[in-house]
């Protein structure tokens, strides 16, 4: 007879299966925050509730509420689509309950972050002495990286910031471009560099630092000196001039930082590595494993090639602790957690399922995919495709042969009628005070019938909305 563990377990298996394999008529949630909140706000009762009953309300309650985000026709944002080999994976990481903080604690855990993270290193193409915490995503490990950096310019100007803080520190210079994303700015607040106490550097129209003006600016700096540089703009998905700016940076010794949360992966493929040439020379690279990977979340990685700095930077040490043997890793150096997931098991699973080729097959893809609705798109003489389409990141406008600002209204049109009907899910943005939709192409499933319809649907939507306009 099954326990009720057992029951629980494969009840919870059927359910999330069923999310995934029923085909939804809407890419979207069919309840807003609001909604989903009127129809959850309950007092809490006295008495417990029966598992399967708590199971099934959950998925009551929940579904409505979820956007379809594992879908391939789920283009907002950067988000992966969850494979469901790595969601295997992570069921058993959950059921495991393994806290990854050291290696003592789960030796497992422990061991296949070190193996992960080597075959992670060799996919990426990045020196394979570097040291990889296994953080939530490209935000923590914008902050990890960002931290060892700051702790070794300071010690190379003399300073020990890890035991000092920033009080009476030398002021660190940090070179960021225009278009930097949003988490490195949050990643600078937390460290107390300050997300305005920056050095923004002009970039061009795809969003890449200008070198002119990169070089001029480090001509006039001394100090203690940081540079971002991004591989793969959020919206444009361009790359900064690695293999020139980074040698500029290194003439002033400056730790060169690269934000590469989808980018990045961009390495592991022959037809697209030509886009980052250079990256490999940067001091530290912050990616997801929950974007291309298909990890589910919570999955980044913060590599930093001076191993000693990116320890020094996290260590956390107590009596109660074991202290780790030469020679082994211990999770919690790499990370700014002590308790947390044992996040090693997905990416290892993902990896091994995929192999080099699987994860080259499923960037080219989605690049491929990307430049396909593109292409459809540039051949409406109405719809202007904003961005050189070099990567999976496409922004486009609608009512070219208008004014700037009738284009902006009927480009929000046509995003809300997209989000409207749900036969796709895409989002809005602002570049260069445009307003543009957004698609980005980053999961497993979106193949070159996904992409036909994907543009045909978006044609679609403003036919009807320019037909709107002229009844």
């Amino acid at each position: 007879m099954a326990s009720e563990t057992e029951i629980l377990f494969t009840e919870a298996a059927r359910l999330a299966s069923a999310f995934r394999l029923v085909e939804p008529e809407l890419h979207r949630p069919t309840m807003q925050y609001r909604e989903c909140l009127a129809a959850l706000t309950e007092d809490l009762q006295e008495e417990s509730v029966a598992a399967d009953d708590v199971l099934r309300r959950l998925v009551e309650k929940a579904e409505p509420g979820l956007h379809h985000m594992v879908r391939p026709r789920f283009f907002g944002w950067v988000i992966g689509g969850s494979h469901p080999m790595g969601v295997a994976a992570d069921f058993l990481t959950s059921a495991w309950g393994q806290n990854a903080g050291n290696h003592t604690a789960s030796p497992a855990a422990a061991s296949f972050e070190a193996v992960a993270a080597t075959w992670l290193l060799s996919v990426l193409g990045l020196p394979e002495r570097s040291s990889v915490g296994f953080v939530t995503g490209a935000t923590v490990a914008n902050f990890t990286c960002l931290a060892a950096a700051r702790g070794e310019v300071l010690r190379q100007a003399g300073w020990n910031a890890d035991a000092l803080g920033l009080f009476g520190a030398p002021p660190i210079t940090v070179l960021i471009g225009d278009d930097a994303h949003t988490t490195i700015f949050s990643a600078l607040q937390f460290l107390g560099l300050g997300h305005d106490r920056v050095v923004r550097i002009p970039t061009d129209m795809q969003g890449r630092i200008r070198t002119g003006e990169f070089e001029k600016t480090l001509r006039n700096l001394s100090g203690p000196i940081i540079a971002v540089l991004q591989a793969g703009q959020i919206n444009t998905g361009a790359f900064d001039a690695f293999a020139d700016l980074i040698p500029l940076a290194q003439q002033k010794a400056a730790w060169v930082h690269v934000d590469g949360a989808f980018g990045l992966w961009a390495r592991a493929s022959p037809s697209a590595k030509h886009l980052c040439p250079g990256v490999e020379l940067a001091d530290s690279w912050a990616t997801d494993g929950h974007k291309w990977l298909q990890t589910p979340y919570d999955s980044g990685y913060a590599i930093v090639k001076n191993e000693t700095a990116h320890r020094r930077a996290m260590t956390i040490t107590a009596s109660y602790l074991p202290i780790a043997q030469e020679g082994d890793r211990d999770p919690s150096h790499y990370v700014p957690e002590l308790s947390r997931r044992a996040r090693g098991f997905t990416t290892w699973a993902m990896l091994k399922y995929l192999g080099r080729s699987g994860v080259v097959e499923l960037v080219d893809r989605c690049c491929l995919a990307a430049r396909f609705i593109a292409e459809r798109l540039s051949l409406e003489p109405d719809i202007e495709v904003v961005n050189d389409v070099v990567l999976n990141q496409i922004i486009c406008r609608f009512g070219a042969e208008r004014s700037s600002s009738e284009a902006d209204e009927l480009t929000r049109r046509v995003i809300h009628r997209l989000q409207r009907e749900g036969i796709i899910f895409v989002t809005g943005a602002k570049w260069r005070q445009r307003e543009v939709l957004r698609i980005s192409i980053c999961n497993y499933q979106t193949d070159a019938r996904e992409a036909e319809l994907a543009a045909q649907t978006i044609v679609t939507a403003f036919h009807r909305e320019r037909e709107d306009d002229q009844a």
